[in-house]
């Protein structure tokens, strides 16, 4: 089982209800998945760059990512309507649980003057984005075999109602919130 999941299940849940006193375990705000998401504006001219984007998601996130494509054309970016423009993969379960270890534990330790991430980027019903510039501070990419630098979104999307308990269980959960 997963590191996080026990964590969750013997610190979080226990630490949540004694601090919005909650009377049911099951009211106890969870993790429901996490959102891996690459958006390539450069996949119009070179689909060949998406290529690399989707093997890379797949080596960091262990699942294989879905090519998102363009709900509508502008002309202004030469898109058109059903052009492949990005990946993205929903991760769930176990799965979620190990890669929010190794994005807390491994990835952002190895970010550049890491200070900590921004506790203002939730929506207002419990939800958490974070955006990361590179993809070099997973420890899967190889440095040398990488064609292109692009980052990515994760979007923690939570069962907490307000965004206040969202960031409870988010910190409980280890996230170093600055």
């Amino acid at each position: 089982m997963a590191r996080f999941k026990e964590i969750y299940r013997e610190k979080v849940v226990p630490s949540l209800m004694k601090e919005f006193s909650y009377k049911n375990p099951m009211q106890v705000p969870r993790l429901e998945r996490i959102v891996v998401n690459i958006a390539m504006g450069e996949a119009v001219s070179n689909v060949k760059l998406l290529d690399a984007a989707v093997k890379e998601l797949s080596l960091i996130t262990g699942q294989m990512p879905v090519v998102t494509k363009a709900k509508k054309s502008i002309a202004g970016f030469k898109l058109r309507k059903g052009m492949p423009i990005g990946c993205k993969v929903t991760l769930r379960g176990d799965i979620m649980y190990e890669f929010l270890d190794r994005l807390i534990s491994v990835a952002l330790p190895r970010i550049r003057d890491f200070r900590g991430v921004s506790g203002k980027a939730f929506d207002g019903r419990g939800n958490y984005s974070l955006g990361i510039k590179e993809q070099f501070i997973f420890p899967e990419i190889e440095y040398d075999k990488v064609e292109y630098v692009h980052g990515m979104d994760i979007i923690f999307v939570t069962t907490a109602g307000t965004d206040k308990e969202a960031k409870s269980l988010l910190g409980y959960l280890g996230m170093p919130f600055r």
